[in-house]
């Protein structure tokens, strides 16, 4: 269907041209494997330095500190798991609308018994509630690993990663940020965020599928969570991802080139979105801190439930509209939103999460809101 309309920006994006022309020398010509010894091997072992030293210059930290995983998921997972079984970490503080790469994670270290957990609680608007969040490590006698996200990938609010940190610091604990809706939609800057560890995922900002980026801070060392091989200097055993890996420091490269200017457009189009809802659609309320400390990709809206509302990511699939009622990892199990059931459990609306890109455009959005006239 050539007329669609893409509002899921914050599950997946498009490629971007110039990152498959970038990775296609490595997926023809350019095959070497690149642990071999000879220079078709050599070739492609320059193009991953290459890549990790880009990557490493753009979010400010050392090469030296950035590892090349399948995505955000293994990077949440190895530092999870080399936090409790290499820093000490005997208790976790997340939160509850955590990604389920975090929760599932530390739910299955507290249930093995390795570790005890708390979630922080969060305030009305969707955000941590920083106050408990000191509590919690002032009570805690335990080495604690936080494990916080960046940016919530349903409600869109952003945490305050330095004020967690500065927390983290002063309680002597380790601070994982779960920061796959921000790297490649914000600048980084590492040397001075006192965190320990971050994640990235190349689909997120029209880089490829199945790659991504573990940071691991260099006054941290952990072991690999994967293990047969010296690959990734010895941190991730199995031959590297080689075009995935160019693709995604391409795809970083290109977003932060175009960040001012990208970044101010796509926020428009989520505010024009919004007042346009508001004004044409009564009874409508938007989840999260959607006009404060948010991402200006992610609008998430809660709808009045009728009978044809509850019907509504269906009936604007049926339209050509692509758009989430949560996380496109368990929209096909539809068990609703644990987000939204955590900050906003009213049985009376029904929400929905519209995300941008820079392909997107207002007179897709009038479309959508059109639309969306006709199913309330």
């Amino acid at each position: 269907m050539t007329n669609r309309i893409y509002f899921d920006n914050a599950a997946t994006t498009s490629l971007d041209p110039l990152v498959l022309e970038a990775m296609m020398p490595y997926l023809t010509e350019k095959f070497g494997n690149p642990s071999s010894i000879y220079s078709y091997g050599r070739e492609s072992r320059l193009a991953i330095e290459n890549a990790r030293k880009s990557v490493a210059k753009i979010l400010h930290a050392h090469p030296a500190e950035i590892f090349f995983t399948s995505g955000g998921t293994e990077s949440s997972n190895t530092a999870i798991g080399a936090a409790i079984h290499n820093l000490g970490c005997r208790h976790i503080i997340s939160s509850p609308i955590e990604h389920h790469a975090t929760s599932h994670t530390v739910e299955h270290y507290q249930r093995s018994g390795e570790v005890g957990l708390h979630w922080v609680k969060l305030l009305p608007n969707g955000h941590i509630d920083l106050a408990d969040l000191e509590a919690l490590l002032a009570d805690n006698k335990e080495r604690c690993l936080v494990s916080l996200m960046h940016a919530n990938n349903e409600i869109g609010n952003l945490l305050d990663i330095e004020a967690v940190g500065n927390l983290c610091k002063k309680y002597n604990a380790i601070f994982h940020s779960d920061t796959v809706q921000t790297v490649g939609h914000y600048p980084f800057d590492l040397r001075n965020t006192p965190v320990h560890f971050i994640t990235g995922a190349g689909h997120k900002f029209h880089g490829p599928k199945g790659v991504g980026i573990l940071y691991v801070n260099e006054n941290v060392q952990i072991k690999p969570l994967i293990l047969g091989g010296s690959q990734e200097r010895n941190m991730r055993a199995g031959t590297e991802n080689l075009y995935g890996i160019v693709g995604f420091a391409r795809a970083l490269e290109l977003a932060t080139a175009a960040y001012e200017e990208e970044s101010a457009r796509i926020r428009d189009l989520k505010l024009y979105m919004a007042e346009q809802l508001t004004a044409h659609i009564p009874g409508i309320a938007f989840n999260g801190d959607t006009f404060g400390r948010s991402l200006y990709t992610v609008l998430n809206v809660s709808f009045p439930k009728t009978e044809k509302s509850e019907m509504i990511l269906f009936n604007l699939d049926i339209n050509g509209i692509c758009a989430s009622g949560g996380s496109a990892c368990t929209s096909g199990a539809d068990l609703g939103s644990h987000v939204i059931r955590a900050i906003n459990n009213n049985p009376n609306q029904v929400a929905v999460r519209f995300s941008f890109s820079k392909h997107n455009t207002k007179e897709e959005v009038d479309r959508v809101v059109e639309k969306l006239k006709g199913m309330m």
